[in-house]
């Protein structure tokens, strides 16, 4: 599995950097290889026994709402380089202008407010951040009925907005499944702003509730989660696989990312009778070495990929490159039997998908989602017992 160390991470990024600094964001999340260029995979099977089903549900895909507005803010900020800490964002505006933000000075106005009066934190944030209206989340429940009958739930991420989360969180009734205790964790799959940011909404309903993060969040990263509020264990995940619950795991990868962000985790789970099924965040390790390291690591029944969700990183800002073609073609290679993509898949991606006769489940549109072709907010997707759900 490629991993690269913390201080080769600007060398790392920064090669294969084109002429454009956005044509960049497409192109980080594709690997030149494919497997049929790679040599004979020697396959480790880990055996993490099975679960009845896996039923995921999409609180929020749209991270922001203006692809423009983004993309000038990175611009006028020096590019993909810089500390996402450091755009003058929200929730960290220091009034200061782009650029010129500060992790330190922005969370000292907000902090006395957190968690319970998120709302009056990102009151106060939208009027000293840059494009504050522009910020939405990316956060999923997923749900595992394990082989004794017991649900277990977790929330994937956590989103950005404050103001958005927690509108999203009341729709889906996350808000009471949090302050009720049905959630059992809160699993990050990396620390960019649209995933990471939004945590103290979470902490509003639940203070305790326990983190779990991909090795390689940065110092404020953690600082942040304690000056949320945040009052129980954080359980950083370093290995390529760590068994959650019979039938899950956690497959880290030791990756750098754009905005100086390190690291990310990916969902797995053998359903008993159907075969693999994959949750992801973001994907900025590339489908290809997740599918791959799926296959190398993994056992799991009918040696079958039979489904997938969440963020493929193929055409995020909704350009499009012949090499992206290379990706959705050797998708075919792992004949998934049920593929639910959205948020940095691009709806570009999502309507190549469903042009070349993919399994792709598509969504309603509704709750500020901007397309049938791929699941939104509110729709959901499930694997085994939860197949019709």
């Amino acid at each position: 599995m490629f991993s690269v160390n913390r201080r080769d991470f600007v060398k790392g990024v920064a090669t294969g950097v084109g002429i454009s600094a956005f044509a960049f964001m497409g192109l980080y999340s594709y690997s030149p290889l494919s497997r049929h260029q790679l040599p004979k995979t020697v396959r480790k099977q880990f055996d993490f026994g099975s679960c009845q089903g896996v039923k995921v549900t999409c609180i929020s895909e749209t991270s922001w709402f203006d692809n423009s507005v983004l993309m000038k803010d990175i611009h006028d900020a020096g590019g993909l380089l810089v500390n996402q800490y450091d755009f003058n964002w929200p929730p960290f505006g220091n009034g200061k202008g782009i650029a010129k933000g500060s992790y330190t000075e922005g969370i000292e106005k907000i902090k006395h407010l957190l968690p319970e009066r998120v709302n009056e934190a990102w009151e106060l944030t939208e009027t000293l951040s840059i494009n504050s209206d522009n910020p939405g989340g990316f956060s999923a429940l997923v749900e595992v009925l394990d082989n004794d009958g017991v649900n277990h739930k977790y929330l994937l991420d956590c989103g950005w907005s404050y103001a958005w989360m927690d509108e999203c969180f009341q729709r889906e009734g996350i808000d009471k499944m949090l302050a009720d205790g049905e959630i059992e964790a809160l699993i990050f799959s990396h620390e960019h702003f649209d995933h990471f940011w939004g945590l103290p909404v979470a902490l509003k309903y639940r203070r305790d509730i326990p983190i779990y993060v991909p090795h390689g969040f940065y110092e404020e990263g953690f600082k942040y989660i304690k000056d949320s509020g945040h009052s129980g264990d954080v359980i950083e995940i370093k290995d390529e696989v760590s068994e959650f619950i019979p039938g899950m795991v956690l497959m880290h990868f030791g990756v750098p990312i754009i905005c100086r962000t390190y690291g990310e985790m990916s969902m797995a789970f053998n359903v008993a009778g159907k075969g693999l099924v994959i949750v992801s965040g973001c994907c900025h390790q590339g489908i290809i070495q997740l599918t791959d390291s799926a296959y190398r690591l993994l056992k799991y029944d009918k040696d079958q990929f039979h489904g997938l969700y969440g963020g493929l990183h193929i055409s995020p800002f909704e350009d499009w490159d012949p090499k992206y073609d290379d990706l959705v073609i050797s998708l075919q290679d792992w004949n998934f039997e049920k593929i639910g993509c959205n948020h940095c898949t691009g709806i570009m991606t999502a309507n190549k998908l469903l042009e070349r006769g993919y399994p792709l489940v598509k969504g309603t549109a509704k709750n500020r989602s901007k397309s049938k072709a791929y699941l939104g907010n509110g729709d959901n997707i499930g694997f085994g017992v939860y197949e019709n759900a």
